[in-house]
């Protein structure tokens, strides 16, 4: 397999599906894979006619972490060189910010650097027979990926130890009751039913969902009280934009009431 086609994008509609595709080792992430995720949501998240962007990986597997084989043989980023937000991590995009969402579809193993991966996405479509888990705790290999942080806000405290201090396995179906799986589906419907919400999210009036995102994400950085400026903020610029009036007009007319959403609600 050549290293060029580790990493296989397609679009539907305004949905890119980015796929890792090194089944032979489960969608291990070596340093050229990591690049290359990196420069692919770079280019999505500059990309006018793409707004989600679903992350999965091929063969049923969606990732068993960084390639441990190209760690042993020295083919590894320097961790002391990786810095912040925005910049290159040893799984490529997890401390990337985007400014549009990303859906993780997990079939087979998420562990390790996957684990990671699928904690870095906005929401998480899970198989019932998925595993997670920090499988890295048996080789010494630490969480530098962001997944000290996520995952303690995503399911817990003590969740997040058990997990982190074991190394266990977490099946789809306990992801689901912690909180680590937001969708729950049968074997080899991820890839499918995220595809499906991702285009349900993409049909939203995009300005104000990616202000509403980005005031979620951005207020763990900031005391409460500049939380609230930000939000505020966030939202006067969107109802600046006219997005907000052109939604309260489509209200007047009569569409998207009772529930409705979808084409049905005129967006």
């Amino acid at each position: 397999m050549s290293k060029n086609d580790t990493v296989l994008v397609e679009r539907n509609g305004p949905v890119l599906i980015v796929s890792i595709n090194r089944p032979q080792s489960r969608n291990a992430v070596d340093p050229a894979t990591a690049q290359k995720l990196f420069d692919t949501f770079l280019a999505f998240d500059a990309d006018d006619t793409a707004s989600v962007a679903v992350l999965t990986g091929c063969g049923g597997h969606f990732c068993a972490g960084a390639d441990l084989k190209a760690v042993a043989d020295g083919d590894l980023h320097n961790p002391g060189a990786i810095g912040g937000h925005g910049t290159l991590a040893p799984m490529g995009p997890s401390r990337l910010r985007l400014s549009k969402p990303v859906i993780a579809a997990v079939e087979g193993y998420a562990v390790a650097g996957g684990l990671e991966l699928a904690l870095w996405a906005d929401m998480r479509v899970v198989a019932d027979d998925a595993t997670f888990g920090v499988f890295c705790r048996r080789f010494g290999v630490p969480l530098i990926d962001l997944g000290t942080i996520r995952l303690p806000r995503l399911i817990g405290q003590s969740h997040a130890m058990d997990l982190i201090l074991t190394g266990r396995p977490m099946s789809g179906i306990e992801a689901h009751r912690v909180g680590l799986a937001n969708r729950l589906v049968r074997r080899g419907e991820a890839a499918t039913q995220a595809i499906a919400i991702a285009r349900e999210i993409a049909h939203f009036p995009q300005a104000c969902l990616r202000a509403d995102r980005a005031s979620a994400l951005g207020q763990w950085d900031m005391p409460e009280e500049d939380a609230i400026a930000a939000e505020l903020r966030g939202g006067l610029a969107v109802i600046a934009s006219g997005e907000t009036a052109d939604g309260a007009a489509r209200f007047a007319a009569g569409f998207g009431r009772h529930g409705v959403f979808g084409a049905e609600a005129g967006e």
